[in-house]
């Protein structure tokens, strides 16, 4: 019974901490900067690094804590974005 309450505890600090990295990545997709005529393109790289790293980031946390899960998102994308 232990281990069981253990691994819940576990799952669910490991849940809400997935959830937070998610809300920071779209946060910093939402932060990402006008492309209008004068755009600077140090700043949008600069934008584009660190998005693409945070992205990384939750991809390799879901892969690592949820491997169920991931592979249920790998099917949804893989519904929007067929290979075709």
């Amino acid at each position: 019974m232990d281990y069981i309450l253990q691994s819940e505890v576990f799952m669910d600090k490991k849940t809400k901490q997935c959830i937070q990295m998610m809300r920071d990545l779209v946060s910093d997709i939402q932060g990402a900067p006008f492309p209008g005529s004068d755009i600077n393109t140090e700043l949008y790289s600069i934008w584009y690094e660190h998005t693409q790293r945070a992205a990384v980031e939750c991809f390799e946390f879901l892969n690592a804590n949820f491997p169920k899960e991931q592979k249920e998102l790998n099917k949804s994308i893989e519904k929007i974005f067929p290979d075709d």
